[in-house]
């Protein structure tokens, strides 16, 4: 395959960035996403020329680091991490536009890198349990109802990859807020957090900056992992049962 990219190249936080043009050859339908770029910034250090800065790690679809548009649409045409869109996807002769992370919390470092650290403190607001609980329980030692059971494990399985706030028009987190407060609230040892956890991470979500949903729903339709977009409404419910609770204090 023959490819032509216009990727987003800047040099740094403070540099203006523009779409700069490349045409990459033998390409092989069977290559992953990255392992293209990878065959872009061979050539280019070849030429001695600056590579393509792009985050990545597990490559297996677990970690969400590999987080970039294309062509528009979060994590590209499938509904998969970058790391797990594979060239098949694209025709010989595509012109393929590649871009960060587009949202005002999410500062690009250099290139397709961005500064996503807005979530981990998101979740070190509240998306965890203090209390003491000493060696790892017995399995069945707390009861869970199956249905909180399934709704807890859905909600983790999110990875912070950021395509919901990438896909919003609004660059809101509410999908990635929800599922990490809805994950921990619907289980008995959450329980004791419940209503301090959804208020300081909603609370940390708007001050990190983005931006206030309007249930478009871009955000469940580009999450790679298939959270749904019932889970805001279970964290509105949440949100709204707190500030009741702590207005009569």
């Amino acid at each position: 395959m023959k490819l032509t990219l216009r990727v987003w190249r800047q040099k740094n936080a403070d540099a203006d960035g523009a779409m700069s043009t490349y045409e990459v050859d033998g390409i092989s339908p069977d290559m992953s996403f990255l392992e293209m770029l990878d065959t872009l910034n061979e050539e280019l250090i070849l030429k001695g020329e600056d590579p393509v800065a792009f985050d990545h790690d597990c490559r297996e679809g677990i970690c969400g680091a590999c987080s970039l548009v294309i062509n528009g649409d979060a994590h590209g045409p499938e509904r998969t991490t970058t790391c797990q869109l594979h060239m098949r996807s694209f025709e010989d002769g595509d012109t393929i536009d590649v871009e960060p992370w587009r949202a005002s919390a999410f500062p690009v470092v250099k290139d397709l890198v961005v500064d996503r650290s807005a979530f981990d403190r998101i979740v070190q607001a509240g998306g965890y349990i203090t209390a003491p609980t000493g060696s790892a329980p017995e399995a069945h030692a707390t009861p869970v109802p199956k249905p909180d059971a399934d709704l807890a494990f859905e909600h983790a399985e999110c990875i912070g990859c950021g395509a919901c706030v990438a896909a919003c028009p609004n660059g809101a987190a509410m999908l990635f807020t929800s599922a990490k407060v809805n994950h921990l609230n619907v289980l008995p040892q959450g329980a004791p957090e419940r209503e301090t956890r959804v208020l300081d991470m909603v609370a940390q979500m708007d001050e990190e900056g983005f931006g206030g949903c309007t249930l478009a729903g871009e955000c469940a339709t580009a999450c790679p992992k298939g959270i749904p977009l019932t889970s805001i409404t279970g964290m509105n419910k949440e949100w709204l049962r707190a500030t009741r609770k702590a207005a009569k204090r």
